[in-house]
């Protein structure tokens, strides 16, 4: 019966290591991390990623106005993101409310109730956010190496309408700008450029 229970045991630590996700060393994360960033930008960018451990962390202080995200080690593929530091109250808002369980629609309320309420600040000029994503088999996770990526761009411009800006509520060709949640606090312009094939495929 003991040697049952060990095995036992031992099958669950195998299941519950297999599942732990492997976080990359802290310069592998800061160097995907800042490939959503301009070039001019990367070097001078604050970087938050993971520890060891799987915890949420600053990688790097940075100088300039750029605030990066590392990718999930916990998700497949790369999503790398950076934006403007005013967009930090937000995004970090953002992160707590994630983590207590909230659901998209949750969390767009929760934060447009706390925007109106001066609970939350949204910045009061134009801020943009850049996002970098790869497919599984196009990124290498523990150096960090890209075969194939996908840059697109958002700028938050909080309660703008697509009369106030004169863009429409979706493409109506590739790359164009469009405006998505217009007349909330994060009404934002999506511009998406015509994707590339993948080179895995």
């Amino acid at each position: 019966m003991k040697s049952v229970l060990l095995f036992m045991a031992s099958g669950l630590l195998t299941k519950v290591l297999a599942q732990s996700p492997v976080v990359p060393a802290p310069d592998v994360q800061i160097k995907t991390a800042v490939l959503a960033a301009p070039e001019d930008k990367r070097a001078g960018a604050t970087v938050y990623g993971y520890s060891p451990k799987n915890e949420f962390v600053l990688l790097r202080k940075g100088t300039n106005e750029l605030v990066c995200l590392a990718d999930d080690p916990a998700q497949k593929g790369l999503n790398v993101s950076c934006y403007h530091k005013d967009l930090e109250p937000f995004m970090e808002r953002g992160r707590v409310l994630k983590k207590e369980g909230k659901k998209p629609d949750e969390i767009l309320t929760i934060r447009e109730q706390e925007v109106k309420a001066k609970k939350l600040t949204m910045p009061s000029h134009p801020s943009t956010l850049y996002s970098y994503t790869a497919k599984a088999d196009d990124f290498t996770p523990e150096t960090g190496d890209v075969a194939s990526g996908y840059l697109r761009y958002v700028v938050y411009i909080p309660y703008a309408t697509a009369e106030s800006t004169g863009l429409p509520l979706k493409p109506a060709a590739p790359g164009m700008p469009w405006i998505m949640d217009p007349g909330t606090h994060r009404a934002h312009i999506m511009i998406n450029p015509p994707q590339l094939p993948s080179a895995s495929h």
